[in-house]
């Protein structure tokens, strides 16, 4: 009876909180945890609150448009200057960068897309260059429409804009920047190289009021000269050449949830000490064979362990990243990290407590992988020292890695378990959040199965 499961966790339990040293490692953790999370969010700074809400730069052929009525052009050729490169019709409440707007459009990669007011983004067809195009107005409502041959028309989408009686209405060419990422030890630094999109349109016509000479002119500061963005027309084709993106910006580069978890890094190393600690002192002092003697089946032993090492950690870890969140986001929006750019979040959140509970299953995961690399090496000193070089030495070497082989390093080790706490997208993104987390349970699975193997096979 005393070699039940339940009875096997309730001794482990009873072992841990003996052992002052360990409960204070726990402690640890969580203290080094919120304390540099803290400190590193009340050093941290950011222009970002004052950048602009919107980027709004292109280049437009417009005449205008006076009650309801439309705009239509056949989009004959668009060249390949960006992914997301922009050829369409737009009807725009007038020519100051920022101001309210709907546009059809056609892109390189992307598809035909329906925008609007900086908020609405909605696809149509895979379709790309020829293609027509139009826009309708009726009251407050517009519309967007592609079609194949300028009499077969498919509606993309519609919004409802407050637009004045006149608007401008016509063809558009955008081109946004290429970002280009250069990393060396030291640090990473990201720049972007502007991009000149160039489409030709026909067929191209605004009904609606008296009609009128086309205007052309850059919307916004171009990044390339008079000469080289225009427009031009021949025989009723325009080419326009046009640069710049259209787009509301939302959201800054720097991901605050996950950075006001920076201590983490911190706390995993009192984590690492106590579950091998856990494991190598019963082997060290030779408590083991009593452990093994009063329970021989000892995958079992190694099971309860891990449950209890596992549990404890997820608890402390609770706590740490809590109070880390909590702690952190003041001193976040003290320096400059508010909306629009950095916009508030709460602990109870979604997106913030799958941060928190997902950064506690990460330790709890680490302290069972601790566990398990403990028992096969029986080594409180080389094990600490394995998975210490594990985790920590990727957190070096990032930064002065190829790209290319620093997401790679991300993906396929533990350090991937980290990417749970991540809530923003980025260039340098290595893995999704569960699927990270996955990862670090595979590693953790594996090192607990070899142990139990060898236990079963070695003398204790």
């Amino acid at each position: 009876m005393s070699d039940r499961f339940g009875h096997l966790v309730r001794a482990e339990w009873t072992k841990f909180r003996s052992v002052r040293r360990w409960v204070l490692g726990l402690l640890i953790a969580i203290g080094l945890t919120v304390v540099l999370s803290t400190l590193f969010a009340s050093v941290g700074g950011t222009d970002a609150n004052s950048a602009p809400a919107v980027a709004d730069r292109f280049h437009f052929v417009h005449q205008p448009m006076t009650g309801d009525g439309s705009v239509v052009a056949r989009v004959s050729g668009q060249e390949p200057s960006h992914d997301w490169a922009k050829a369409g019709v737009m009807i725009k409440q007038s020519t100051a960068s920022g101001s309210p707007y709907a546009a059809i459009l056609v892109t390189p990669r992307n598809g035909v897309r329906f925008q609007a007011d900086f908020r609405t983004d909605i696809g149509g067809s895979g379709r790309t260059a020829p293609l027509w195009l139009k826009l309708t107005r009726s009251g407050t409502t517009i519309t967007g429409y592609e079609s194949a041959d300028g009499t077969t028309w498919t509606e993309v989408g519609s919004v409802s804009l407050s637009l004045p009686q006149t608007v401008e209405a016509g063809m558009f060419v955008a081109s946004p920047e290429i970002v280009e990422i250069q990393r060396q030890f030291g640090g990473t630094s990201i720049g972007g190289r502007p991009t000149l999109g160039r489409a030709t349109f026909d067929n191209a016509s605004v009904s609606g009021g008296e009609p009128a000479k086309w205007q052309h002119e850059d919307i916004g500061a171009s990044m390339f000269t008079s000469d080289e963005t225009g427009a031009t027309e021949s025989g009723g084709t325009f080419t326009v050449s046009g640069s710049g993106e259209i787009i509301r910006l939302q959201q800054g580069d720097d991901d605050l949830i996950f950075n006001s978890f920076t201590g983490v890094v911190f706390g995993l190393m009192a984590v690492i000490v106590v579950a091998v600690l856990f494991i190598t002192s019963e082997f060290k002092r030779g408590m083991i064979r009593t452990t093994f003697a009063a329970s021989p089946r000892r995958g079992r032993v190694l099971v309860a362990k891990a449950l209890v090492i596992g549990l404890v950690t997820f608890v402390a870890g609770l706590a740490a990243t809590a109070g880390a969140f909590l702690l952190s986001q003041p001193q976040f929006r003290a320096n400059g990290y508010r909306p629009p750019a950095y916009p508030y979040v709460h602990l109870f959140d979604g997106v913030v407590m799958r941060a928190v509970v997902g950064g506690a299953l990460f330790l709890a995961l680490l302290a069972v992988l601790s566990l398990g690399i403990g028992a096969i090496l029986r080594r409180s000193a080389g094990a600490i020292a394995l998975l210490i070089a594990i985790f920590i030495v990727p957190q070096i070497l990032f930064g002065g890695l190829p790209l290319n082989v620093a997401l790679w390093v991300g993906r396929v080790t533990p350090v991937a378990g980290l990417a749970i706490m991540q809530t923003t997208k980025r260039w340098d993104t290595a893995i999704d959040p569960w699927p990270g987390l996955g990862v670090l349970a595979g590693y953790a699975a594996l090192a607990m199965g070899v142990a139990i193997w060898q236990v079963r096979r070695r003398d204790a």
